[in-house]
């Protein structure tokens, strides 16, 4: 299974940009979905994330901004990113966790907020 991120570019503080994450093909036995980012000579940090039952957890630094969403049919993860600011540039990567087995990750899309 291939996880294809898309949606990231350039856009101004203030703007949003929505992000998605396509698989290949059905991924059984999911546990959750999740977006982590990682800034330049930064960690990588878990961004946003949401379970197999629909609940959903934000990093503090994203609450009210940030929204998670999935779409089962399309096998598809979305993350919409509203009011950006500068320090939300980073390579945004999705992820998908199994109840067992390997965490599939994507290739990573590159967010960059001009301020």
């Amino acid at each position: 299974v291939q996880l294809q991120a898309s949606g990231g570019g350039l856009v101004q503080a203030g703007g949003s940009l929505r992000l998605s994450c396509a698989a290949s093909r059905r991924i059984f036995n999911i546990n959750r979905m999740a977006w982590y980012r990682q800034a330049p000579g930064k960690q990588r940090e878990l961004v946003a994330v949401i379970m197999i039952g629909g609940s959903t957890n934000y990093a503090d630094s994203v609450k009210g901004r940030f929204t998670i969403s999935r779409d089962n049919a399309k096998n598809t993860v979305y993350l919409q990113m509203n009011s950006l600011k500068p320090e939300d540039t980073a390579v945004y990567y999705c992820n998908v966790a199994p109840i067992q087995g390997y965490d599939y990750w994507g290739q990573g899309t590159l967010v960059t907020v001009s301020s």
